[in-house]
């Protein structure tokens, strides 16, 4: 069995604060979906902290081709987004951004202290998320006559096959969606029956 469902969240986590040696940590977990909503979260923050000096983060994106990217923004190599991107492994989600804004308390934490601290202000954000798994669906297209109706019916119930969008003319034409891993049984179901039209909608 392929692997047909990913995690993610629908909407931004609660503003989390850790604090460590008069540093402040705010922590902050985003749902994206490219490169430009990545872009604007992160200008959104560095409206509202403009005082802090390192906006340090890591996003995953993707659900079967994944792209990442860590970020460091002025801490020592590796000291920040690493840690930050371990935890959105950690947490298995993807099309996410993790953001960990730093206020510099004064004291040093040493690139120990500061992976630990990052880390951690990742973990928290990622808490404070409402993460939800959803399936990798695959979509058909379906063309039939009327008087295949009720086949084509009983099908899509007895399988559990969701209908997106039906247009009733001429001819029948669905729009059905289906996990993944039930895509090839659904599509042969479909194909070997007499006067039906089955499409993979890519």
């Amino acid at each position: 069995m392929i692997e047909d469902a990913y995690k993610t969240i629908e909407k931004p986590s609660e503003e989390t604060l850790f604090k460590e040696k008069g540093s402040k940590f705010f922590g902050y977990a985003f749902p994206v979906k490219n490169e430009d909503d990545v872009k604007e979260c992160l200008e959104e923050l560095k409206k509202k902290h403009h005082a802090a000096r390192h906006f340090c983060y890591a996003y995953q994106l993707g659900i079967e081709k994944i792209r990442f990217r860590a970020n460091d923004d002025g801490e020592p190599n590796n000291s920040a987004g690493l840690p930050i991107y371990g935890q959105i492994q950690s947490f298995e989600v993807t099309n996410i951004l993790v953001v960990s804004v730093r206020y510099f308390g004064g004291t040093k934490l040493g690139v120990g202290g500061l992976i630990s601290a990052y880390k951690t202000s990742a973990q928290l954000a990622l808490e404070a998320s409402n993460i939800l798994e959803k399936t990798i669906d695959v979509h058909f297209a379906l063309k039939f006559n009327y008087d295949m109706m009720n086949a084509v019916q009983r099908i899509i119930k007895e399988k559990n096959i969701e209908i997106i969008k039906q247009k009733l003319e001429m001819d029948c034409e669905y729009t059905i969606s289906t996990r993944k891993n039930d895509a090839d049984a659904i599509f042969s179901i479909f194909n070997t029956l007499y006067k039906v039209d089955i499409k993979r909608i890519v």
